[in-house]
């Protein structure tokens, strides 16, 4: 039986750590690192989308990974984003991130270009190939990647041993419940949408990967507690709470993650620096919508999580 247990919980999903001058910046990404520990979160998820790796450089997710791995001190359990929109570049970060003994490696299919389905196999397999002795987790998420993981390139990718889990960010619940049938008792799936947590472990999902855990862990923590404790009523409350955090940051002209870093930035202390381009960063306009996040976060915080 493999070792599930490490992927059953809240990982949030990293943000990108940056300096004055928009270069990442390792003390914040340990700093970052230090504080999902004490939030008692099961593990982070590096690189992806909240990571903003597609606008980010092999060498500068390398150098988030490295400090990531070293402020976890094994208290974490890390998955490393490695896809790039080519091969070679996403083989290097395969073979960086088990060489720093992360405990998975997860990747997108290709975007842009529409391949077949047998050219993503062999993408993935290629990947994964360069960190033989690591767990590889398929991405579905098709309404940014452009295509969807179908059962059939599901039952291809599952004769390769190393594929143990699927972060599901499709909208469908349903997904997580085949995705489980077909893939067996040890097989793991993430719930990925986070307005749907509470659906997504009902229907079965192991744990949670997400880009809005890490400004508000607390409450994802509560919704998994509560779900596990069969309190679906309770759960659903507090899904609703997020939910309304996420919707107002999206109403925010900065992209959601300039707006998460904001949050953290008054209610933590963190200064993480900004988003960088073409992802649009905050304007003055935007203050008062981030108080109000910042205060329905409070007041969520207040009513369920005290």
């Amino acid at each position: 039986m493999k070792n599930t247990e490490k992927y059953q919980g809240i990982i949030p999903a990293f943000y990108a750590c940056y300096d004055e001058h928009g270069k990442v910046d390792g003390e914040r990404v340990e700093l970052l690192t230090r504080h999902m520990v004490k939030k008692g979160v099961k593990g982070v998820y590096v690189g992806g989308s909240s990571g903003e790796c597609i606008y980010q450089t092999v060498a500068d997710r390398k150098l988030t990974l490295e400090h990531v791995m070293k402020a976890a001190e094994g208290k974490l359990t890390v998955i490393a984003h490695v896809a790039c929109n080519n091969t070679a570049d996403s083989r290097e970060l395969a073979a960086h991130a088990e060489s720093l003994g992360a405990d998975a490696i997860a990747a997108i299919p290709p975007i842009y270009f529409h391949l077949p389905e047998y050219a993503i196999a062999e993408y993935w397999n290629d990947i994964s190939a360069k960190a033989p002795n690591t767990d590889f987790v398929i991405y579905n998420i098709p309404q940014l990647a452009g295509v969807a993981l179908t059962m059939p390139l599901f039952r291809e990718m599952r004769k390769n041993p190393r594929v143990a889990a699927v972060k599901n960010s499709s909208m469908p619940v349903q997904d997580i419940q085949m995705f489980k049938a077909e893939g067996g008792e040890d097989f793991v799936v993430f719930n990925g949408p986070d307005e749907q947590l509470v659906s997504g472990l009902a229907i079965g999902a192991d744990g949670g990967i997400g880009g809005t855990y890490g400004v508000m862990p607390e409450l994802y923590l509560k919704i998994e507690e509560l779900v596990k404790a069969g309190n679906l009523e309770e759960a659903r409350k507090v899904q609703y709470a997020a939910n309304e955090v996420i919707y107002a940051m999206c109403a925010c002209h900065g992209n959601l993650y300039g707006v998460i870093k904001e949050i953290l930035k008054i209610r933590e202390g963190m200064d993480l620096g900004g988003v960088r381009k073409p992802l649009p960063s905050l304007i003055p306009e935007d203050a008062e919508q981030v108080r109000k996040c910042v205060a329905l976060i409070d007041r969520a915080m207040d009513e369920y999580c005290r």
